[in-house]
C-alpha cells in the first residue's frame, strides 16, 4: 500500500548506522522504546514536557540522540536528524503539528495523556494525515483511560501496548500504518504495566526500514498542503483506491489485493494532484474523453482498509521477528465458557492470575480478552477470536471519569456481541479499579461470582478506588526560575497578596492543570470577593450589637468597616482591630478572628503562563477582563528571544497586551525583572492600585530550568532592547487626570503596538513629548532593513567610483580591535593613489550576491576567540561557507590574516592560528578563484607584530595587480595616535561638547572617546545585544561608563542616597563599587551624561581624572578598628589626590553648564586653563596611587604606580611612609614584553611631604616614559628601562631631596574582614560582603533598596573598600538595634559565605566593556558555587582562598596577585594562574592556558582535595602551590613569562 502522491525518490537511506543501531543496546523503558522509534521515523518529534525546564520520559531520550546528531531513517535535513520541538503541556502542543505536516514532514508527538482531552478539536482536523500520537496513560501510578475512551470517535486509529516489547512493536506499527493508511494514529500504553519487564534489544533497523517502505515515505514528504488556517478545516480526507500493492516481496507476505491509500480534499475537485496521481501510478488503460464521462470519486478509507494495512505490517514484523499480533488478542483454554475483557493496567496480571488459578477455582477455565487495535472497532473481529464456548463476558474498564451509565467498551462488546454470530449471551460491565498481586485472585472471584450469577449486577467496582501517591506526577510546576515574580508581590503586599491559582494550593478534588487556569482562578477570587463583603457585613454588624466584654472592640470595628474598601486604612487599622479583638476574648471577638487575615483588603492575583496567551487558555482570560472586576492577572512568558523565530508562527500566540487595551477597561503593564526592577514594582503597585482589570505580562526567558541568571539577563536585554518585549503601562484613569494612558519604559516597541497607538491617537502624542523616542518607535524588521543598507551604500559607492579610472579593487575587513581594519583602509588609500578603484567596506556590510562579479577583491580579517570570525566578519562567513552556487572563476583574490601564533599555546590548539583567513582562502579557491597572491599570515610574536607579515604581503598585491612601480606616490601621513589627540585637545575639549549636541547617534567621535577618559566616563556598547542590533539595522546600544573620584572611598549617607538615585534615574538601576574604592554607574545614554555628571557635582563629588592618563583615583585601607589612625591616613590621600589633580577647566565647561552655558558647579571652581603639572599631553599612561595601612594589605599596595605604606609611629601616630614606584597590572595575551609587575621599594618619606614625592615621583614618568608604544608606556617600563637605582636618583634629583630607609612592616592579609567590629572609641562597624561590587535588587535579595534605607538614618558613613566590598562605618551602640533591625530585614547581615567566596573578586567584563573576551562578574559567582562542594567536602569551607577574574588581560581586579586567577581569553575560555601571595606581595604565574569550566573544575577539585590533605600549619594555598611543585615562584614582573605550567609547542 502506498501514497497515491506522485512519484518521489525512493533512494535509501545513505547512513543506516549509528549510536542508535547499536545491537548492544539495551531498552529497559517503554518511553525509551517509543522515543527511539519516534526518532527514526520522522520528520519532526514534538516532544510534550511538564515544564520547559523539566524533561519528560521521552524527551529526555530524543534530546540525547539529537545531541549526539544520530541519524533518522526518514528525515530530510542535513545529517538525518530530525527537528525535535519541545513543548509544555499547557501550551495547547498540537497547534504545532499543523505547519510541519501540511508541508510533507513527518511529524510525531509524543505526550502524556493530559493533553488529548482540551485538543480535541485539533485531533478531529488531524486524523486525515499521518501523525503519530505516542501516549504515556495519566496518571502513571493508576492511569484513566478515559482520556482515550472520550476520543476514541476522533477519526484516528488506536492501538494499544502492554508491555515493553509490545510498545516497541506497536510504535513501529504506528509509524508504518500511518504512512501507509494515510491517517493519525494513537499508540498508547501504560508505562507502569512494563516496570518489571526485563531490558529488551533496540529495534532492527533495517526490518523498521522495510515496515516504513521509504516509497511511500518519499512520495507523502513531496507533498504539502495548501495554506489553510489551524482553525479553519482545510477539507482533507483519505481515499481509498483499489491497485496491487507495489512493495518488496522478499518475505512475500503482502496482500496480493490491497487498498492503496490516498488523500483528497473536499476543497478541490478529483481532477486535483491525488487524481493526477492515480493517473500516472496506474496501469489501467486511459479512459475515454473526460468531457464525456463522469468519474466518481475515490472511495474514502474505511475500517476494513485500516485492518488490510495493520494486518499486512504484523505479517511482515511476525516473518522478522517471529512475534504475532492481532486486532483482538485471546488468552486462554479454547472451552471457556466465560472471559473477562481487560481494558485497563496491567491486563498481564489478570493473564497470570488466572494462568495459575487452582483447579477448583471459580475462573480455572476462563479466558482473557485485550484490544490490540482499539479504533477502528472490529467487532467481527472480536467475535472470531472469542471461543464459541464462550457465554458471559466480564467487561472491565478503567475509567475514573465516566460520564454515561454504561462504559464505553461495554457499550462497543454489547453491540458486536448482539449484531453478529456468537455463543455470548450475558456481557456484564464493571469498573476497574486498583489492583494489586495480592488483591489479584480476591478480585477475580467477586467478579467471576457476579458473572455467574443468574442476575448479574452491572457496574460494580472491582479494586480501590485510587492508586498509590505517586511522587513523579505529571502536575504543573513552577520552575524556580519563575518566582521571581511572585517574591515581588510578597515584598510589595505581605500579608495581603492572595494567589487564587498559586501552585501547591489546597484545592480538593480539582487536577492542578484545572486549577491553573484563569477561568478556575477566576472562580476562586470571585468567590474570595464575596467572602469579604460578607465579612464586612459581619463586622458591621458586631459593631452595632455590642456583644462585646470590652468596649474597645466597637470604635475600631466601626472606624474600620468605614474604610474597609481602602486598602491602606484597612491596613494599618487591622493590626489595632485585631489586638482589641485579641484582648476581648468574647465569642464574637472569636468569630471575626477566625477570619482576620480579611481585616486587610487582599491584592487579588491571578497568576499564569504564556500558555494562557494561545486560544485554549485565552477563553479565561477574556471573561476576567469581560467582567469589569478589580482582579489582577500576572502572566510571565519565558519564550526566550532566541527561539521566537523557531516557534510555529501559525500557533497563533496572543498579545494579551494589546487585547486587554482594546477593552479600555483594563490595566495593563509590560515588565521584565531582569531589565527594570523597579518598573515591575511601578507596574504591580499600579496594578494593585487600579479599580478594575489589570494585566501584567512578565517577561522571564529560559531555556532550562538550571539555567544561569546571566542566560535570563541576556536573552532578556535582547528582547527588550530590540523591541520585541517592549516596557511600557497602560492605565486608562490618567485620562481623567490629565495625564498620558501610555507610558514607554524602554526604547523601541514592535509594530502591532504601534498601530494600536496610532489607532488611539496616542503615538503622536508620545512623539511630541518624548522627541528621543521618534526615531526608535519601529517594527524589529529583520535583516530586510540591512540587506537594503549594504545594497544602497555599495551602489552609492559604485556611482562614486563610475567616472574613474584604473582596474576595480575591492577590500572587506573584519575587525574587532581595529587593526584589520586600519589596514584594509589604509590598503584602500594606498590602492587610489596608484590609480586603481577601490573601494573598504566591513565584510557584514557586503551584499553577498556582488562576490561573482568582483574583478579584484582582497580580504583582511583578525582572529577572535577560538579560530573565530570577529564579529563584523560572521555574517559574511555564515553567507559564504555553506553556499553552493557561489561561482568565482572570474575573480582575483587574496587574503592576509592577523593571528598570534602563540595565543593557543597547546599542541591540539594550534590549528586555531589564523584561522579565519585560511578558511577564508580554501573556500575561495574552492569556489574557483584565483589567487593574487598566497594567503598572508600577520603574527604577533614578529619582531614587528602582524606588521612583519603585511610588509611581505602588500606588494604582492600591487605586483598582480600591475600598479608596483608607480612613481610619485604622495607621503602617507603618520597615523593619529593618542599623544595627537591630547595635543590637539586644547586642555581635554575636542569636540566633546558637538559630540553630546548631536542627536543622530548615541555615539561621540573616536578622539573624543579617548578625551571623556579624562573626564571619568568611557564610551561603551551593550555586546549582549550588539549583533542583534546590527541584524536590525541599528547601531550598537551606545551608553557610557561613569567613574567617580572618591579620595579613600568615604562617602557620607546622603552621598549614598544621592548615588542611588543617579543609578536609578540616569543609569542602568545598578552601581558598581570598584576595585578602586569608587561608585561607577553603567547604562548612561548620551543624553543623561550631562545630568548625571551635574547631578554628582550636586553631590559634592566629580568624576575628573576617574580615568585617563592622569593621576586617578587615590586609594586607601578601610581600618575600620582604628578610626583615629585611619583618618590621619585618609587625609594625606586626600591631599595626594587634590594636589594632582589636572587643572584644566575643560570639565566644568562641558559638564557644569546649563543650556546657557553659564556655570553652575557646586563642588568647586576651575582657576586656570594650563596645566603646570601635567602639560599638554599630560602623561604617557594611566597612573595609580594607593596606601595601605599595616598588618591589612586591602588595597594591593605592590599593583601601582605608587603604592605607599603607612608606618605608625611610637605614640601611636601617622610618621609617614614607605613608598614603593613601578606597580602595575596590564599585560597581553602571550605578548612577553608585556607583563604584570609589583612595586619596588624607593625608601620612607614623612607625612608632610608624601604628596610631594608622589607628584616627583609621576613627573619623572611624565618625562621619561615610553609616548610611542602604549603597551610599553606604564611607570613600571620606564623603571625596568631605567632600573631601580638610577629612577630612584632621577626622583631626588628633581625633589631636591633623598628617600629614607625603609620602615619595617608587616601583612596579614589582603582580603577584608567580615562582619560587626568595633574601634578604640567604641563605634561599631560592619562590613557587607557585596559580590563583585555589585549593588542591586533582584527578587531574592533586595540590596539597593536595604542600603539605600540603612543610609537614611546612619550618621556615620560609609567607606567602599579595594576588594569592592562595604563598610557600614561609626555607628553608635545606641544605633545599633535599629541597623541590625533594617540589616536582617533585607538579608544584609548574612556573611556566612565561604572564604573563597568572601575573598574573590571580578571585573565588569561582560556586556559593556569593549576589551572584555571571556565573562567574569557574571560568570566567577557560578564557578566558585560549583567549586564550593568541593571546598565543604575537604575542610576547607571557611578557608580564605584568594580567588580573582577578569574579562581580559588587563588586570582590573588585580588578578595577576591572586592566588589562583581566572583570565578571559577567549568567550567561555580562561588562563589559568597560581602561585599569587595572599598578602598581595608575589605575583602568580601561568599554569594552563584556553581552559574552559570543565578544565578548571577537573584542575581545581583534586588540587584542592591535595591542599587539605598536604598543607602545613598556616600555610595559605598560593605558597602550597609552590612548595608543592605545581607551580614555580615569580620573583619579579621580569620572569613573569619563564617556566609557566604551561608547555608551549614548537614550531613545525
Amino acid at each position: 500500500m502506498s501514497f497515491l502522491f506522485g512519484k518521489a525518490d525512493s533512494s535509501a537511506v545513505s547512513k543506516s548506522e549509528s549510536d542508535m543501531a547499536s545491537q548492544n543496546i539495551q531498552i529497559r523503558t517503554p518511553e525509551e522504546a517509543v522515543a527511539r522509534i519516534a526518532y527514526l521515523a520522522s520528520d519532526v518529534v514534538v516532544s510534550v514536557q511538564p515544564s520547559q525546564g523539566q524533561d519528560s520520559a521521552f524527551s529526555s531520550h530524543l534530546k540525547r540522540y539529537a545531541a549526539r546528531k544520530d541519524p533518522g531513517l526518514v528525515a530530510k535535513t542535513e545529517g538525518l536528524v530530525p527537528e525535535i520541538q519541545s513543548i509544555r503541556h499547557s501550551n495547547d502542543p498540537l497547534l504545532s503539528v499543523f505547519t510541519p505536516i501540511r508541508s510533507g514532514r513527518l511529524t510525531t508527538v509524543t505526550t502524556t495523556s493530559v493533553i488529548l482531552l482540551p485538543a480535541v478539536a485539533h485531533l478531529y482536523k488531524l486524523a486525515n494525515y499521518p501523525v503519530v500520537i505516542h501516549v504515556s496513560l495519566y496518571p502513571s501510578n493508576f492511569p484513566d483511560y478515559s482520556a482515550i475512551t472520550a476520543i476514541r470517535n476522533s477519526g484516528w486509529t488506536f492501538l494499544q501496548s502492554e508491555s515493553l516489547q509490545e510498545a516497541q512493536d506497536m510504535a513501529m506499527t504506528a509509524h508504518a500504518l500511518a504512512i501507509r493508511s494515510g491517517k493519525g494514529v494513537i499508540h498508547f500504553f501504560d508505562p507502569t504495566s512494563c516496570s518489571h519487564d526485563k531490558p529488551i534489544a533496540a529495534e532492527d533497523a533495517t526490518s523498521f526500514r522495510e515496515l516504513l517502505n521509504l516509497d511511500d515515505v518519499r512520495r507523502y514528504q513531496a507533498s504539502s498542503v495548501p495554506e489553510s488556517g489551524i482553525y479553519a478545516d482545510d477539507g482533507r480526507t483519505v481515499v481509498a483506491s483499489e491497485q496491487p500493492e507495489r512493495r518488496p516481496s522478499a518475505t512475500n507476505n503482502g496482500l496480493a489485493d490491497s487498498t492503496i491509500l490516498g488523500a483528497a480534499s473536499k476543497a478541490t475537485s478529483s481532477e486535483g494532484s491525488d487524481k493526477s496521481s492515480q493517473q500516472s501510478n496506474s496501469s489501467a488503460p486511459p479512459s475515454v474523453s473526460s468531457a464525456t464521462t463522469i468519474e466518481a470519486s475515490p472511495p474514502l478509507v474505511t475500517s476494513e482498509d485500516i485492518y488490510k494495512c495493520v494486518t499486512s505490517i504484523w505479517t511482515q514484523l511476525k516473518a522478522a521477528t517471529g512475534r504475532s499480533y492481532n486486532p483482538f488478542e485471546w488468552s486462554g483454554p479454547t472451552t471457556a465458557e466465560m472471559a473477562i475483557f481487560v481494558f485497563g493496567s496491567d491486563a498481564g496480571l489478570f493473564a497470570e492470575a488466572l494462568d495459575a488459578a487452582k483447579p477448583d477455582a471459580i475462573y480455572a477455565k476462563a479466558g482473557l480478552i485485550t484490544a490490540r487495535l482499539y479504533r477502528p472497532w472490529l467487532g467481527t473481529k472480536l467475535l472470531d477470536v472469542i471461543p464459541k464456548s464462550v457465554r458471559r463476558v466480564a467487561v472491565l474498564e478503567q475509567i475514573s471519569r465516566k460520564t454515561t451509565k454504561w462504559g464505553p467498551l461495554l457499550i462497543d462488546v454489547l453491540t458486536s456481541v448482539k449484531s453478529g454470530f456468537g455463543g455470548v449471551d450475558t456481557v456484564v460491565g464493571h469498573q476497574l479499579g486498583y489492583i494489586t498481586p495480592d488483591t489479584i485472585h480476591q478480585a477475580l472471584r467477586g467478579i467471576f461470582q457476579n458473572l455467574a450469577s443468574e442476575t448479574p449486577l452491572q457496574n460494580l467496582e472491582v479494586g480501590k478506588t485510587s492508586g498509590p501517591e505517586n511522587i513523579n506526577t505529571f502536575g504543573l510546576e513552577q520552575p524556580k526560575l519563575e518566582t521571581a515574580y511572585t517574591k515581588i508581590l510578597d515584598q510589595l503586599f505581605g500579608k495581603r497578596v492572595y494567589a487564587a491559582n498559586a501552585l501547591r494550593s489546597n484545592n480538593t478534588g480539582v487536577s492542578s492543570t484545572i486549577a491553573a487556569s484563569p477561568e478556575f482562578g477566576f472562580g476562586s477570587l470571585l468567590a474570595r470577593k464575596e467572602h469579604r463583603q460578607r465579612f464586612v457585613k459581619q463586622v458591621k454588624q458586631a459593631a452595632t450589637t455590642g456583644s462585646f466584654i470590652t468596649e474597645a472592640p466597637v470604635n475600631w470595628l466601626a472606624k474600620w468597616a468605614a474604610n474597609a474598601e481602602d486598602a491602606t486604612k484597612a491596613g494599618e487599622l487591622a493590626d489595632d482591630v485585631i489586638a482589641r479583638l485579641e484582648t476581648d476574648g468574647s465569642s464574637i471577638a472569636r468569630d471575626l478572628l477566625s477570619s482576620k487575615g480579611l481585616f486587610r483588603k487582599e491584592s487579588l492575583w491571578l497568576v499564569g503562563s504564556d500558555s494562557w496567551s494561545y486560544d485554549l487558555g485565552n477563553s479565561g482570560v477574556h471573561h476576567v477582563l469581560a467582567s469589569g472586576e478589580n482582579v489582577n492577572m500576572l502572566i510571565i512568558d519565558s519564550t526566550p528571544y532566541s527561539e521566537r523565530t523557531a516557534a510555529d508562527a501559525a500557533r497563533r500566540k496572543k498579545d494579551i497586551g494589546l487585547y486587554a487595551m482594546n477593552f479600555g477597561n483594563a490595566y495593563v503593564a509590560s515588565t521584565a525583572v531582569y531589565s527594570s526592577y523597579t518598573q515591575v514594582l511601578q507596574a504591580m503597585l499600579e496594578a494593585d492600585q487600579f479599580n478594575g482589570p489589570s494585566v501584567v505580562l512578565a517577561y522571564l526567558p529560559y531555556f532550562g530550568e538550571h539555567d544561569s541568571p546571566l542566560t535570563v539577563l541576556q536573552e532578556t536585554k535582547k528582547a527588550v532592547d530590540l523591541g520585541y518585549w517592549p516596557l511600557y503601562r497602560w492605565n486608562p484613569e490618567n485620562e481623567k487626570r490629565g495625564e498620558a494612558n501610555f507610558s514607554l519604559d524602554s526604547e523601541r516597541i514592535k509594530n502591532e503596538l504601534k498601530e494600536f497607538l496610532d489607532r488611539d491617537n496616542k503615538l503622536t502624542q508620545l512623539m511630541r513629548r518624548e522627541p528621543v523616542f521618534a526615531a526608535n518607535l519601529s517594527q524589529d524588521i529583520g535583516t530586510e532593513v540591512r540587506e537594503q543598507q549594504k545594497r544602497k551604500a555599495r551602489d552609492a559607492y559604485d556611482q562614486l567610483l563610475e567616472g574613474l579610472f584604473g582596474a576595480p579593487l575591492t577590500i572587506l575587513f573584519a575587525s574587532d580591535n581595529g587593526n584589520a581594519q586600519s589596514l584594509a583602509k589604509r590598503l584602500g588609500t594606498r590602492g587610489r593613489a596608484r590609480g586603481l578603484k577601490t573601494i573598504a567596506m566591513a565584510m557584514e556590510d557586503y551584499p553577498i550576491e556582488d562576490l561573482p562579479k568582483e574583478e579584484n577583491i582582497v580580504l583582511i580579517t583578525s582572529t577572535a576567540g577560538q579560530g573565530e570570525f570577529p564579529q563584523n566578519g560572521k555574517p559574511f562567513w555564515d553567507a559564504i561557507k555553506d553556499n553552493t552556487d557561489l561561482d568565482l572563476a572570474s575573480v582575483n583574490y587574496s587574503v592576509f590574516g592577523l593571528g598570534d601564533k602563540h595565543y593557543w599555546p597547546r599542541k591540539e590548539d594550534r590549528v586555531y592560528y589564523n584561522k579565519p583567513a585560511k578558511d577564508l582562502d580554501r573556500l575561495f579557491a574552492n569556489f574557483g578563484g584565483k589567487r593574487l597572491s598566497e594567503v598572508g599570515l600577520g603574527d604577533d610574536q614578529d619582531p614587528d607584530g602582524y606588521q612583519t607579515g603585511y610588509a611581505l604581503w602588500e606588494p604582492q598585491i600591487w605586483q598582480a595587480l600591475g600598479v608596483a612601480n608607480v612613481e610619485g606616490l604622495p607621503e602617507e601621513p603618520a597615523p593619529l595616535t593618542n599623544e595627537d589627540i591630547k595635543l590637539a585637545s586644547n586642555y581635554l575639549r575636542g569636540t566633546i561638547v558637538e559630540g553630546l549636541r548631536d542627536t543622530t547617534t548615541g555615539a561621540i567621535s573616536a578622539s573624543d572617546q579617548q578625551l571623556t577618559k579624562f573626564h571619568g566616563t568611557y564610551m561603551q556598547d551593550d555586546r549582549d545585544i550588539r549583533d542583534e542590533r546590527k541584524a536590525q539595522g541599528l547601531e550598537p546600544a551606545y551608553s557610557f561608563m561613569i567613574r567617580c573620584r572618591l579620595p579613600g572611598g568615604v562617602s557620607t549617607p546622603k552621598q549614598w542616597i544621592q548615588m542611588d538615585d543617579i543609578s536609578s534615574s540616569l543609569g542602568n538601576e545598578t552601581m558598581k563599587l570598584t576595585t578602586r574604592q569608587t561608585f561607577q554607574f553603567h547604562g548612561v545614554v548620551k543624553g543623561k551624561l550631562k545630568p548625571a555628571m551635574q547631578a554628582i557635582n550636586r553631590a559634592l563629588m566629580t568624576t575628573v581624572a576617574a580615568c585617563g592618563d592622569v593621576n586617578r583615583n587615590v586609594m586607601c585601607s578601610s581600618l575600620p578598628t582604628q578610626s583615629q589612625y585611619h583618618k590621619q591616613v585618609w587625609a594625606c590621600s586626600q591631599k595626594i589626590s587634590d594636589h594632582l589633580l589636572p587643572s584644566t577647566t575643560a570639565y566644568h565647561e562641558i559638564w557644569l553648564t546649563d543650556d546657557n552655558n553659564e556655570k553652575t558647579q557646586v563642588a568647586g571652581n576651575a582657576v586656570q586653563d594650563f596645566e603646570p603639572l601635567y602639560g599638554p599631553t599630560y602623561l604617557p599612561r594611566k597612573f595609580k596611587i594607593t596606601i595601605a595601612i599595616p598588618p591589612h594589605n586591602d588595597t594591593d599596595v605592590y599593583a601601582h604606580d605608587v603604592g605607599l605604606i603607612s608606618i605608625k609611629g611610637d605614640d601611636g601616630q601617622l610618621l609617614g611612609f614607605n613608598v614603593l614606584a613601578g606597580g602595575g597590572m596590564g599585560a597581553t595575551h602571550n605578548n612577553k614584553k608585556t607583563y604584570p609587575q609589583t612595586g619596588r621599594m624607593m625608601g620612607f618619606v614623612s607625612t608632610d611631604e608624601v604628596h610631594i614625592a608622589c607628584e616627583k615621583i609621576m613627573l619623572v614618568q611624565r618625562d621619561n616614559g615610553d609616548r610611542k608604544n602604549r603597551k610599553h608606556a606604564r611607570l613600571k617600563y620606564t623603571i625596568d628601562d631605567l632600573g631601580v637605582d638610577v629612577f630612584r636618583s632621577k626622583v631626588e634629583a628633581l625633589w631636591g631631596k633623598s628617600f629614607e630607609p625603609e620602615r619595617p612592616f608587616h601583612f596579614k592579609s589582603n582580603v577584608d574582614t567580615f562582619g560587626w567590629q568595633k574601634d578604640e572609641y567604641g563605634m561599631n562597624h560592619f562590613t557587607f560582603f557585596i559580590e563583585n561590587g555589585r549593588i542591586e535588587n533582584t527578587a531574592d535579595f533586595q540590596m539597593k533598596t536595604g542600603l539605600r534605607q540603612i543610609a537614611k538614618v546612619h550618621k556615620g558613613e560609609f567607606r567602599l573598600t579595594g576588594n569592592q566590598h562595604l563598610i557600614l562605618s561609626n555607628v553608635a551602640d545606641e544605633d545599633l538595634p535599629q541597623m541590625k533591625e533594617l540589616m536582617k530585614e533585607y538579608k544584609l547581615d548574612n556573611v556566612q559565605f565561604s572564604g573563597l567566596r568572601l575573598s574573590s573578586s571580578a571585573c565588569v567584563a561582560f556586556p559593556t566593556c569593549g576589551l572584555a573576551m571571556a565573562e567574569s562578574e557574571r560568570y566567577l559567582p557560578e564557578l566558585i558555587t560549583k567549586l564550593e562542594g568541593c571546598l565543604e567536602s575537604n575542610g576547607l569551607g571557611k578557608e580564605s582562598i584568594v580567588m580573582r577574574m577578569t574579562g581580559c588581560p588587563n588586570g582590573c581586579a588585580r588578578p595577576w596577585l591572586a592566588e589562583v586567577a581566572f583570565v578571559g581569553k577567549a568567550y567561555g575560555a580562561y588562563n589559568m594562574y597560581l602561585g599569587g601571595g595572599y598578602h598581595g606581595q608575589r605575583l602568580n604565574k601561568l599554569y594552563r592556558s584556553s581552559i574552559k569550566e570543565d578544565e578548571i573544575l577537573a584542575i581545581m577539585k583534586p588540587l584542592l582535595k591535595r591542599y587539605a590533605l598536604e598543607r602545613e600549619d598556616g600555610e595559605h594555598f598560593g605558597d602550597f602551590c609552590i612548595r608543592a611543585g605545581v607551580i614555580v615562584a615569580t620573583k619579579g614582573g621580569q620572569d613573569f613569562h619563564d617556566n609557566t605550567g604551561e608547555e608551549e609547542f614548537e614550531d613545525e
